[in-house]
């Protein structure tokens, strides 16, 4: 598939923005109107989701409880719930910040403290004045208590953006976090499809399997009995019993399956063991696809997968960063303020000569970090520069792997339609032979015998069903999973 991007463009445009940090544009691409091998870009219905097409009301209930009931997908959203409150916390540091403050003060000063301890200590009195102010006297009492009642009042001026963009890209974080929990979703409703599909092959295979064992025990008891008249071959019997053995021999296997992906269910669902075989013991079809895929257009893809909108929101997280780094750089300018009233004791503290303030601006700026700011800055541009190519990368991946499995899809149908064919005809030739033994032209055991080719092909056609079933399974996933067109 021909396709031309323009995401070097994007990149260069986007980190050569403003003095204070770059812009951000959502990279463009210029896509084909079609898939290569696409089948058909019919729409479904609204408000239908995609295993709906199963037809299997057992299906759909599994993966409704799956999608209320996965541990992972309940880990997401406390990690959305986590996410959204980081933001939150980023951005109050846009906003000032006030406390409030309320207490009792009791001190003490040294009177051998120099400057402070003359205030308090005691001191000598001229004996002219002594009458009137006696021996001594202290200007200050060195033990001094009161009430306070004030607030604290701080902002820092965002002048150059900082936080601003330390915001952006919290905010561009927590929709991540969204992304993913849909991603998770789309990747565990195909699970518990894959999986019951698995299941219910293997239970189908299991019945074939099992009627052709009858068949071949008829088989062999039919040659065991020509071969003690005399009339038979031992090597006849022989290769009856090894096809017996053979054929057994698989059903251990299909029974590991079939358990395997019970557990894999019960894990999913966060269920007992007990509790899904209780669910899925009525033995049922191989449920197929009804309809059409529809495979929509190339575009669409890009707001589709999880994994390319997660990958684009990485860039612009991370181009926020570049400009949290670029504003870092500048000046930090700060307000702050503490108004409050403070008295000798309570019933002064409201009074009006009570109130004071402190009020005070600042500025903080490092003229010199050894670089470290530079390379901050070079260092975020870099990981820029890393998610689009990365983002570039999942783009491809992603049309190429709808293009695969729309081939795959395509042939495994094409496949199907064979062996359908292929056991019909096998039909056809079990009918046959049991006209001719009606009319006692042929023995039972060429009756037999065409009963076993046909349960032989019972069990290719479930196989080729199922394979169809895992592509179309496989292509969803790859086209997105759930949505509505």
């Amino acid at each position: 598939m021909k396709m031309r991007k323009t995401l070097s463009a994007a990149i260069l445009l986007a980190l050569s923005g403003c003095a204070v940090g770059p812009d951000y544009q959502v990279p463009s691409m210029v896509l084909d109107e079609t898939y290569l091998y696409a089948q058909s870009t019919t729409k479904q219905s609204e408000n239908s989701h995609w295993w709906q097409s199963f037809g299997d009301p057992v299906l759909n209930q599994l993966v409704s409880d799956a999608q209320q009931q996965n541990i992972s997908l309940k880990m997401a959203s406390e990690r959305i719930q986590m996410a959204q409150n980081y933001h939150k916390i980023v951005e109050s540091y846009k906003l000032p910040t006030v406390s409030l403050g309320a207490g009792y003060y009791h001190y003490q000063i040294s009177e051998n403290t120099p400057l402070a301890g003359d205030l308090v200590s005691p001191i000598s009195v001229p004996a002219n004045l002594q009458p009137m102010l006696g021996s001594s006297l202290s200007i200050a009492d060195n033990q001094q208590n009161g009430v306070m009642l004030g607030a604290s009042i701080g902002w820092e001026v965002d002048l150059f953006g900082r936080i601003d963009h330390q915001t952006e890209a919290a905010e561009i974080r927590a929709e991540q976090s969204v992304i993913y929990q849909k991603g998770l979703y789309t990747l565990i409703t195909a699970d518990v499809v894959h999986n019951y599909l698995q299941l219910r092959g293997a239970q189908a295979r299991k019945q074939v399997l099992l009627e052709s064992i009858s068949d071949q025990n008829k088989i062999l008891h039919l040659i065991d009995k020509v071969v003690r008249s005399g009339f038979g071959s031992e090597l006849d019997h022989a290769q009856a019993e090894a096809m017996l053995a053979a054929t057994e021999s698989m059903l251990p296997q299909l029974e590991v399956t079939e358990q395997v992906h019970k557990h894999r269910l019960s894990i999913l669902l966060s269920l007992s063991l007990k509790e899904i075989d209780e669910r899925l013991f009525e033995v049922t079809e191989l449920p197929e696809i009804n309809g059409i895929i529809p495979t929509g257009l190339p575009s669409d893809l890009l707001t589709r997968r999880f994994d390319i909108a997660f990958a684009e929101r990485e860039m612009a997280a991370l181009n926020e960063e570049v400009g949290a780094a670029v504003a870092d750089q500048y000046p930090k300018f700060f307000l702050t303020g503490m108004p409050g009233l403070s008295a000798g004791n309570f019933s002064e503290l409201f009074n009006g000569d009570s109130f004071g303030w402190v009020g005070s601006a600042g500025v903080h700026w490092n003229v010199f970090d050894a670089g470290r700011g530079d390379a901050m800055v070079a260092f975020n541009e870099a990981r820029f520069k890393s998610a689009a190519l990365s983002y570039q990368n999942t783009v491809e991946s992603a049309f190429k792997e709808v293009d695969s499995l729309l081939f795959a899809y395509g042939r495994s149908q094409q496949s199907q339609l064979k062996v359908d064919k292929a056991t019909q005809s096998t039909q056809k030739a079990v009918d046959k032979a049991k006209s001719l033994y009606d009319a006692g032209l042929t023995d039972s055991l060429s009756v037999l015998d065409a009963q076993r080719q046909l349960n032989a092909m019972r069990d290719r056609q479930v196989v080729a069903k199922l394979q169809t079933a895992q592509v179309t399974v496989s292509l969803y996933k790859a086209l997105g999973g759930d949505w509505v067109l």
